[in-house]
């Protein structure tokens, strides 16, 4: 036996419970209810800030940084997956979805965000331990001093391959979108790198709120007299708020005579509104009317002009918002759950007629991050004769002499121009108008006749705008 005495046993650590951190606990659910319920964080997130500010856990830094955390962990989801993969040992598919939230806020913290490193890692493993355990936190926090080793620039260096190799796959991986997506967006946009990355790029970026003042019930000066406000780009009913802010505490917008709008949906009606029609102008239709946005602006600018507007919407839940919005309107309207493909009204019983039909919603990947990787291919061919059909519904409603504005919030060619085509070859007393002269101060508006926005040209949602006349 030895002689050496023996070293004295260091007595264990106390165990220390984790500290909670109300802000990343409500980042970490919000992006469970994306992933789990298939929910869209600008739905999910309001109320749970509500709750916590309510509760009195949050301020308004703790929500600004909340908002960051999710919104930017969904923008930059496809880039951070690289990386994370990069650092593990397994496929990606095979890290539970709960730990793969967690280690993708850490990434967005260290990559996408001013949060210094040890904070970043530290905080993103005190949130493991507290929704995931200690166990799973140990893994967590290898992966994340792994990634903590280089910036974003050096990781996209390593795990984006050379454009020059593979031209989509590189911005797929820099830009954060599906490789299909960043084809389908090229095809429609034309041209060379520096489009499409900016398109990319725009996609990335937090879109100011947008103010609509429905007229004759609420006016931009009245708007513009809030906090940051300034005025729209091009309708002259918006006003921007160039700072943010919860639009529910403005007068206007909580008594629905103003509403939150981005400005190409408002461009889209308005260019319905003023298409000159021969004869009368007494009956406009909406023939997709929810969630009410357009609707409303529809009514207002109808009643101005002693016009009645039909707005139907085939889920009844949908049509109950749609009335909400038009609640107050100053002329006369009706509301109908229909099904705008086999509609209750007779043929040619409309002056104008707008459908901005279901789609894909490429256009607004701004404002729903979480969208571009819930579509697929396929997704267009599920679409295709729902649009077809409400633009044959649409083509049959309107008079000869009246216009059917056809909408949609895609700029991909298959949901635009493919529709538009397929349906004048089936309606040949019909005639494309040149949209351009009808959004007036745009720019950059292409060859026409149809209109396409884009979000890094105009800033608003990529719209895309239609004008049809029945001829005979």
């Amino acid at each position: 036996m030895s002689d050496q005495p023996r070293r004295p046993r260091r007595p264990a650590k106390p165990y220390r419970r984790p500290k909670k951190d109300p802000v990343r606990v409500l980042a970490f659910e919000a992006l469970r209810a994306v992933d789990e319920r298939d929910a869209y964080a600008n739905l999910v997130l309001p109320p749970l800030l509500r709750k916590a500010r309510e509760d009195g856990d949050f301020d308004a830094r703790d929500a600004a940084l909340a908002t960051e955390l999710v919104y930017g962990t969904l923008r930059r989801q496809g880039t951070y997956d690289a990386v994370i993969a990069a650092c593990v040992d397994r496929p990606l598919r095979e890290v539970d979805p709960p730990v793969l939230d967690v280690l993708s806020l850490g990434a967005h913290q260290l990559l996408g965000t001013r949060i210094p490193t040890h904070a970043a890692v530290s905080a993103s493993v005190e949130l493991a331990r507290v929704v995931l355990g200690d166990g799973r936190a140990k893994f967590v926090n290898a992966v994340l001093r792994k990634i903590a080793q280089d910036d974003l620039d050096g990781w996209l260096e390593r795990v984006a391959p050379p454009y020059a190799e593979d031209p989509e796959e590189h911005l797929a991986v820099v830009h954060s979108h599906p490789r299909w997506v960043v084809s389908a967006l090229w095809d429609s946009l034309g041209g060379g790198r520096d489009g499409i990355e900016n398109l990319l790029r725009a996609d990335n970026e937090r879109p100011e709120v947008t103010l609509v003042a429905r007229p004759g019930r609420a006016t931009t000066a009245e708007l513009l007299d809030e906090e940051a406000a300034v005025p729209g780009r091009w309708s002259p009913h918006a006003v921007r708020l160039a700072e943010g802010g919860e639009p529910g505490a403005i007068a206007a917008v909580a008594e629905g005579r103003a509403g939150v709008q981005d400005e190409g949906s408002q461009l889209v009606a308005l260019a319905l509104a003023n298409t000159p029609v021969e004869g009368r102008d007494r009956m406009w239709l909406d023939g997709c009317a929810g969630p009410g946005g357009k609707a409303a602006l529809l009514g207002a600018l109808a009643a101005e002009r002693g016009a009645l507007l039909l707005a139907s919407e085939k889920q009844p839940h949908r049509a109950g918002l749609v009335a909400r919005a038009l609640a107050g309107n100053p002329g006369p309207y009706q509301v109908v759950a229909a099904d705008g493909t086999r509609p209750p009204w007779r043929p040619g019983s409309f002056d104008r007629v707008l459908v901005d039909v279901p789609c894909t919603g490429l256009g607004a990947l701004r404002r729903r991050p979480e969208a571009r990787w819930r579509r697929r291919p396929d997704d267009l061919e599920g679409f295709a004769p729902l649009q077809r059909g409400l633009l044959r519904t649409a083509l049959e409603s309107v008079r000869v002499g009246g216009v059917v504005g056809y909408a949609t919030c895609s700029p991909h060619l298959a949901e635009t121009r493919a529709v538009v085509a397929d349906l004048l070859k089936q309606f040949p007393d019909t005639e494309l108008i040149d949209a351009r002269p009808l959004l007036p101060g745009v720019p950059d508006l292409g060859e026409g006749p149809d209109v396409q926005l884009w979000p890094h040209v105009h800033g608003t949602d990529a719209m895309y705008l239609a004008l049809i006349r029945r001829t005979g």
